[in-house]
């Protein structure tokens, strides 16, 4: 999805007062493992709310609970709600929310009965069509406050250890520790960035919330300059509107004692971050597609991260070179044929030359429906005819409903020079293109 591909910040418009919100661990256990789903270099957890089980982002940047999505969970019950107005990135007016208190979050042993959460009212604000799931919310500050949180990417689970020194000792041996403050609730860290052979020791936002590697606020006076060879993009869907601006390949930057070499970095235009509150001396953050090559444990009562490279430290530093985006624009009925005895061929006959039944049968199914939402201007894309709004029908001869979202955007850069044919339907008529990915950074 391009809306959490991105970013994801807020502030508030109203005064909101100090919330109670505080998890414990259930049954005197030391330690809770979470599953989690990751698409888009995003974490997605199972959270049981009031007795209903929803999809939360988790999400480092985002200091209170929020909630967007319920179009299929009419039965959530809220309490103690009053109105008020959220603002974050993107260019347009505020939005209208509900304070919610008092609720109970219940996440595989690990719990909170006094929970605040703020409630969006308009449905459109739903990015589940951008990762192919149903997601209905965002959980932030409160998860991580009191206890040590690893994230583990190459198992894809979280575990939540309560803060004794035991657990410490062991992470001290098998972990890197630096230091981190936190400020508005959410955790800062300096990595030296690297461009045009200048070292800008930078005060980087880590959000978990931030599919991207790095993303700087070119408009900082004390900022990374940007890359001599940039391109336009649309970067995503923020709080408050669509989010535009460049990307680039700095030289290098620095993470869990590692130098990355030519990471992409993302410049959002001033238009977008003109009503963000930004902590003193911040110039950007560091996303998922840095903190997926680690193990990551977040201490957030004694200000320190522990880091441990994993499997995909090495790994390249990729992007949609099709400069296509897609969406998932929910389900449709398809009719698909089976056999009832799959061990029998299509033309079978008797032993009198009669052409014998083979039992295949038909059946409707639900599948996903896929649609180009962006079309980046002189893209190999463009220039092949795709434009937003078509719907994928083929990708490379498969029908598309055979991908998941995250297999598609794998396709989108996998290499260059690699030719994608794509079958999409646009205003009842199909159209058949052919175009090659092609780096441009």
């Amino acid at each position: 999805m391009r809306f959490l591909r991105t970013y994801i910040l807020f502030v508030f418009v109203t005064s909101l007062g100090f919330s109670q919100s505080t998890f414990h661990i259930e049954n005197n256990k030391n330690k809770v493992v979470i599953p989690f789903q990751l698409i888009n270099n995003l974490i997605f957890i199972p959270v049981n709310v009031n007795g209903e089980q929803l999809t939360f982002l988790l999400d480092t940047g985002v200091e209170e609970t929020i909630l967007f999505s319920l179009d299929d969970k009419s039965e959530v019950s809220f309490f103690n709600v009053k109105k008020i107005k959220l603002r974050g990135l993107g260019s347009a007016n505020a939005i209208e929310a509900l304070k919610s208190s008092r609720n109970k979050l219940e996440i595989k042993g690990l719990v909170d009965d006094n929970h605040e959460i703020f409630i969006i009212l308009d449905q459109e604000f739903n990015f589940s069509s951008q990762v192919g799931i149903p997601v209905n919310g965002i959980l932030g500050y409160h998860f991580f406050k009191n206890h040590l949180v690893e994230m583990d990417y190459d198992r894809k689970k979280i575990i939540v250890y309560e803060n004794d020194k035991k657990i410490k000792k062991r992470i001290d041996k098998k972990f890197t520790s630096e230091a981190i403050s936190i400020e508005n609730n959410k955790p800062y860290f300096i990595s030296d960035v690297t461009s045009d052979e200048a070292v800008f020791p930078s005060k980087v936002l880590l959000d978990t919330g931030n599919s991207d590697a790095l993303w700087v606020f070119s408009d900082k006076k004390t900022t990374v300059p940007l890359p001599k060879v940039t391109v336009n993009d649309y970067l995503g869907r923020g709080f408050s509107g669509d989010i535009y601006g460049l990307r680039g390949r700095v030289s290098s930057m620095k993470f869990g004692n590692i130098k990355f070499e030519k990471p992409i970095a993302t410049f959002p235009d001033s238009t977008s971050i003109r009503e963000v509150i930004l902590v003193k001396d911040r110039v950007g953050s560091i996303g998922g597609e840095i903190f997926k090559r680690f193990t990551i444990i977040f201490d957030y009562p004694n200000s320190k991260i522990y880091t441990r490279k994993n499997s995909n430290y090495q790994e390249p530093f990729s992007y949609n070179m099709s400069g296509i985006d897609i969406q998932h624009e929910g389900l449709e009925w398809v009719k698909d044929s089976y056999s009832e005895n799959p061990t029998l061929s299509e033309n079978i006959f008797d032993g009198n030359g009669n052409k014998v039944d083979n039992n295949l049968k038909f059946k409707f199914e639900l599948k996903p429906i896929f649609k180009i939402s962006n079309v980046r201007a002189g893209s190999t894309a463009a220039e092949a005819g795709l434009l937003k709004g078509d719907k994928i029908i083929k990708i490379n001869n498969r029908l598309a409903y055979g991908y998941t979202m995250e297999k598609i955007n794998e396709i989108l850069k996998s290499e260059e020079g690699k030719e994608i044919e794509m079958e999409v339907e646009r205003n009842g008529k199909i159209i058949k293109v052919k175009f090659l990915l092609k780096t441009i950074l």
